[in-house]
């Protein structure tokens, strides 16, 4: 659903300048010497027998113009809270590096991989008739895994023909082997092609969807009769992060609240009203790289979220021209089984969170205040993230 004072001494005056401060206003106040009189200083006289002998003072005084380091700051006290934060933190990792990515998958599931050579228009009325956004690519000229088809794909053909309306007659005879040509016409990121072995460690799968940016990532196995590569499965943040919800109780641990955490997103947040043009809002999804702008009203109140996804809602059956709607008319066509929008405070705590992502299908949740105005918004990549980074060089301390 995340971020030192040195040398004051340098400003105070020096042992040695204290010392001369405090020779001359002993001489100017010494009176018995008339106005206009001189004295002058004496070295110091060595007690008899006691030659090299060294002051005491001496060890304060230092060259003016040279500082003293800074000693270094005590260690900050680990509280109670911190430490079960710690704890439930480290918890999670030790859990995600002996569990694989098949503990992840149901006991049953269904796979629909597309071919690369497969119509953009039938590609989306497949993802529409079984509720699905995204499926792994299949080139069977090399039978190799070409990648993973997402909304990001079918916001990128958008944004080609926006560049190139006069393409737009032929939209309906783009094939999916053609999305590395568009990638490159409109410069933007190529698509996913990232995958793992699903023996691998699933601490290993979260991490490689973080470098990449991934929400999701293909399993990829070898056959072992025809030695060749197979898709298994595609496992999902949010399938992750409940699987460790429902089988990690030391998430009762993460008691800290979000404003203590640096954890989501709450500056330069992109926004956008119900009057909004969807390709207005389409633009602030790829220039920002997000996946979901907040829609608010006059007074900055969040009433509702427009998502990726909500895209393929709108081109299915390749009717385009339904992007000219505006958001408020686009999220109409949202089905039935919509589950809504998620919101929490600032001060929630991590336990909670996991609490509802074991309960519900949640993608990201907004973050608000009393007034249901926007504070910022936390997703499940900011999640995963903050698991797997948040004191991770501190797993070697023993309890």
């Amino acid at each position: 659903m995340a971020d030192e004072a040195e040398d004051e001494l340098n400003n105070l005056p020096t042992a040695a300048g204290t010392g001369d401060g405090g020779a001359g206003a002993g001489a100017g106040a010494g009176g018995g010497e008339g106005e206009g009189s001189q004295r002058m200083a004496s070295p110091p006289v060595e007690p008899a027998g006691h030659e090299g002998f060294v002051q005491p003072s001496s060890y304060l005084r230092r060259p003016r113009g040279q500082s003293r380091a800074m000693p270094p700051p005590p260690p900050k006290l680990e509280t109670a809270v911190d430490r079960d934060q710690r704890r439930g933190l480290q918890s999670i990792r030790a859990f995600l590096k002996v569990r694989t990515s098949y503990d992840v998958l149901p006991l049953s599931f269904r796979l629909i991989v597309f071919d690369t050579s497969l119509l953009v228009k039938k590609s989306l009325a497949i993802l529409n008739q079984n509720g699905i956004v995204s499926a792994p690519l299949w080139d069977s000229k090399t039978s190799t895994f070409a990648g993973l088809l997402t909304t990001s794909d079918y916001i990128n053909v958008i944004q080609y023909y926006c560049l190139h309306p006069e393409e737009m007659s032929k939209i309906d005879q783009f094939r999916l082997n053609s999305l590395r040509a568009i990638e490159k016409d409109i410069n933007v990121t190529p698509i996913e092609t990232v995958s793992i072995h699903p023996l691998r460690p699933l601490y290993e799968a979260c991490r490689r969807m973080l470098e990449s940016r991934a929400r999701r990532i293909p399993l990829v196995d070898m056959d072992d009769e025809t030695r060749r590569a197979m898709v298994v499965s595609v496992v999902t943040q949010y399938r992750i992060l409940k699987f460790v919800a429902v089988n990690v109780v030391e998430t009762q641990l993460l008691r800290k609240p979000l404003r203590h955490l640096n954890l989501g997103t709450y500056k330069n947040l992109e926004t956008a009203k119900m009057e909004t043009p969807v390709l207005e809002v389409i633009q602030q999804l790829v220039h920002q790289n997000i996946s979901s702008v907040p829609i608010l009203n006059s007074d900055g109140v969040v009433v509702n979220v427009f998502e990726a996804v909500d895209v393929i809602a709108l081109i299915k059956g390749s009717v385009y021209e339904e992007l000219n709607l505006s958001v408020g008319e686009a999220l109409q066509k949202r089905s039935d089984d919509f589950p809504g929008i998620y919101t929490c405070s600032i001060d929630d705590r991590l336990d909670t969170i996991f609490d509802t992502i074991r309960k519900s299908r949640v993608h990201r949740f907004v973050v608000i205040d009393e007034q249901n105005r926007l504070v910022g918004m936390l997703t499940l990549s900011d999640i995963l993230e903050y698991v797997l980074l948040e004191g991770e060089g501190d797993d070697h301390k023993q309890e």
